[in-house]
């Protein structure tokens, strides 16, 4: 029998983000009738549909070498040079950053990003360690750390809200608690997956303070804010300086299937990305850089962003936010997490009778696919019953299957509680 190291063991065994493909993998392949709201799937916007097929067409038709180079060739691992040059050109006039080329990272998508961050910084023996300031966070970071006490969480302080609704906030002085030496970064996405939290300018102002006196880097996810895609439903205004490493993926614009992310950051940062890239993957994949190039030298990019994408995604928040409160009343002690940003409602469900992953087992039964909060808790110091009473679902589906499947997770959650 085939005998795995210690390591191989723990990269090539089950994980929520793994259990959680392979629920949508094998949904999507043989249960069509299997309403998706557990992933974490862009829409099929026409606008960012149409734009795509035009770009891929332009390139067809009007720039073949181009689009022979993009399929033939290898680029460097750090990503085409022009693309890169132009993504810093656009971050400087869109966003005033004072980046430059050297800063600019292209990565084969942001999980892949993600796991060379972490082990870049965290290393694999425990030596150091990645700080999450408010947790619940995105499941995908996980399983990311190469040894298992290389992730520490720190629990979000509940706001409750009027009208069933609550907010997570930094609990700063558990933050700065935690702060000790073998601490190597600062991790958290805006708006967070999988609450769509967005961390207010003064939270920022004080991780970024937090971060620079210990001489670590703040790192921040911008998988679904800004520059782009722009499903932010607060006002934000992007930030960067050399301790900041930004990620800013395609996924959410649309192009998920294309695997790229881009990182901004010191250059010291960049250049071992790249080189870890090199003996990873060789190199990235050229078609995201090839379609994405175009839209960064006007301004087309940040109003698609700011025209079609935030809009499109705020009504189907606010859409799926009024069908679950009226499917569930006030006949159970629910509260939603304020909806600031990204694609998902995250239900927290208090003294619940069950675990959220016996409702989970439950709604899959009924052809309905969330994700069960626990698995977005990892890091923690000591367990929080609050992890087993959350749901994330996500309302990035067309409007009917969203209906069906939001009236079907109340029904599951009225009866769970009626016993």
């Amino acid at each position: 029998m085939i005998s795995f190291s210690a390591l191989g063991e723990k990269l090539g065994g089950p994980c929520g983000i793994q259990e959680l493909m392979e629920d949508l993998g094998r949904a999507m392949s043989s249960e069509p009738d299997m309403r998706m709201l557990g992933g974490g799937n862009p829409s099929a916007i026409p606008e960012m549909q149409s734009l795509w097929r035009d770009q891929w067409r332009h390139l067809l038709e009007n720039e073949p070498d181009r689009l022979d180079r993009a399929l033939v060739n290898y680029d460097p691992p750090g990503g085409s040079p022009t693309f890169r040059r132009t993504m810093a050109a656009f971050l400087q006039r869109e966003c005033g950053w004072t980046c430059t080329e050297k800063n600019i990272v292209v990565m084969p998508g942001g999980q892949a990003a993600f796991f060379d961050l972490f082990t870049l910084l965290a290393g694999h023996d425990g030596k150091k360690k990645i700080l999450f300031p408010i947790a619940p966070e995105y499941i995908g970071y996980a399983n990311q750390a190469l040894h298992p006490d290389a992730f520490v969480s720190i629990p979000g302080a509940i706001e409750e809200l009027p009208d069933h609704t609550f907010k997570y906030r930094i609990d700063f002085d558990r933050l700065r608690a935690a702060l000790t030496p073998d601490i190597a970064a600062l991790c958290l996405s805006c708006p967070t997956n999988p609450t769509g939290n967005v961390i207010t300018p003064s939270e920022l102002t004080t991780l970024r303070e937090i971060a620079a006196s210990h001489s670590i880097p703040l790192i921040l996810d911008q998988a679904y804010g800004m520059p782009f895609p722009g499903a932010i439903y607060t006002d934000w205004t992007p930030v960067w300086d050399e301790n900041l490493i930004i990620s800013i993926s395609l996924s959410k614009l649309g192009l998920p299937g294309v695997r790229t992310s881009v990182i901004v950051a010191h250059e010291r940062v960049t250049t071992a990305l790249a080189n870890m890239n090199a003996v990873l993957a060789l190199a990235n994949g050229n078609i995201g850089q090839a379609l994405l190039q175009p839209l960064l030298e006007g301004d087309q990019l940040t109003r698609s962003a700011s025209e079609i994408i935030r809009p499109f995604y705020q009504a189907k928040c606010q859409l799926a936010n009024r069908l679950l409160r009226e499917a569930l009343g006030d006949r159970v002690p629910y509260a939603l997490h304020a909806s600031e940003g990204a694609f998902f409602l995250w239900l927290w469900l208090k003294d619940c009778p069950i675990t959220a992953a016996e409702l989970y087992q439950r709604l899959k039964r009924r052809k309905v696919l969330v994700v069960p909060g626990h698995y977005f808790f990892f890091g923690l110091a000591e367990p929080w019953p609050h992890a087993h009473q959350c749901l994330r679902i996500t309302f990035s589906q067309p409007e009917p299957v969203v209906r069906e499947g939001l009236q079907i997770i109340a029904e599951e959650v009225i009866a769970a509680y009626a016993g």
